[in-house]
């Protein structure tokens, strides 16, 4: 996900998929486990996840989210959160050092958070596999690959892991860069990680990340950059099919673009913080022809809009969207998503209405 720094991403059951997956009977309710029909290769790595992970871009975050306030019934939802996504299948997580944390002026970090909602849970199911995906800020003053070592190691004591599923590069740094890859190459090699990947990386810089670790005989994994029905940046620079071009899988950030494709707002009810500055009265009121298409669309195959939305970002191929949940019946209702697939006339209808609304926000440093 994004960082913001004026201010500062689940897998349920489709009936369609019940046969496909294997329920465990536990505590009164049942445990999904996912199949390899559920997992998808994340790049050229060896790494397996499921088709949708589960962002904490808002966790214990203060400045953009939960209306500059954080408490103990907030921590609460998160933690149902995230137990709801293992108990519906969605097995991965993605956090980043600066979520939360006192540089974005956040009240605690996400990967505090993360890191002590796996330990409660592997108490109670210590089977369980659980996916972290983390994220190194390229500061000004960070220098040198041994940086990229020290802050994942930093990362690693948070979250309470020796190691983790997948570590990315959050931006692209105004120096250094080469030195950060190197230093995501030097942490495979150590083991502490195993896979590496970007965020909010251009064409250009995709390439290059890509050359310099395949030298090391390592595979530049994914690219985490904003993507959603109404904000398609990544088809227009060149990076969607940068990485269908060299096996790079495309995380998606705020898939459902922080929740304005639910339906849940109008230009009566416009989203509260900083999002109202953002997803203001007159843009919702010219994007209400595009939701309520979404809507119709979905009571036709009984789904949701913010099951729509992320069924139609899956259907581009290559993508694995990332919605951020910050309660339970959030993380239940994303895995509405699998399991079904739009018709093309209906994607490309949806991306035609899309595009009478212009884009409004995106990464500062995705056109570098």
């Amino acid at each position: 996900m994004a960082l913001h720094f004026s201010s500062a991403c689940n897998f349920g059951l489709s009936q369609k998929k019940v046969d496909k997956i294997k329920a465990v009977a536990s505590d009164g309710f049942v445990k999904v486990k996912s199949d390899e029909d559920n997992l998808v290769k994340l790049g050229g790595s060896d790494l397996k996840l499921t088709k949708l992970g589960i962002g904490a871009w808002s966790w214990g975050d203060t400045s953009y989210w939960n209306n500059f306030e954080w408490d103990d019934r907030k921590m609460k939802a998160c933690k149902n959160a995230f137990d709801a996504s293992i108990d519906s299948g969605i097995t991965w997580f993605d956090t980043a050092e600066v979520y939360g944390s006192r540089f974005s002026f956040g009240a605690i970090n996400s990967e505090t958070l993360l890191g002590r909602f796996i330990k409660e849970r592997k108490k109670k199911y210590p089977e369980e596999e659980i996916a972290v995906a983390t994220k190194f800020a390229a500061l000004p003053w960070r220098l040198g690959r041994q940086s990229v070592i020290s802050a994942l190691k930093d990362s690693l004591s948070r979250l309470e892991l020796d190691s983790v599923e997948l570590y990315q590069l959050h931006w692209p740094g105004i120096w250094g860069n080469e030195g950060y890859i190197d230093g995501l190459a030097d942490a495979v090699e150590q083991g502490l990680v195993k896979a590496v990947g970007v965020s909010n990386y251009s064409e250009k810089r995709l390439r290059q990340a890509y050359k310099q670790l395949k030298a090391r005989g390592i595979p530049l994994a994914s690219n985490q950059v904003n993507y959603s029905l109404i904000y398609r940046i990544p088809e227009e620079n060149g990076v969607k099919a940068t990485c269908d071009e060299l096996g790079i899988s495309l995380i998606a950030y705020s898939p459902i673009a922080q929740g304005i494709l639910t339906g849940k707002y109008t230009p009566q009810n416009i989203p509260t913080g900083p999002r109202g500055n953002i997803y203001t009265a007159d843009f919702l009121t010219e994007l209400q022809p595009l939701i309520n298409r979404i809507k119709e669309i979905g009571q036709s195959y009984d789904k949701t809009p913010t099951q729509v939305a992320l069924n139609w970002l899956i259907a581009q191929g290559n993508v694995i969207p990332i919605p951020g949940a910050k309660n339970e019946e959030q993380a239940k209702e994303f895995g509405g998503a699998l399991g079904w697939s739009l018709t093309s006339d209906e994607v490309n209808e949806l991306r035609d209405l899309a595009s009478k609304s212009k884009p409004v926000m995106g990464f500062p440093v995705e056109k570098l």
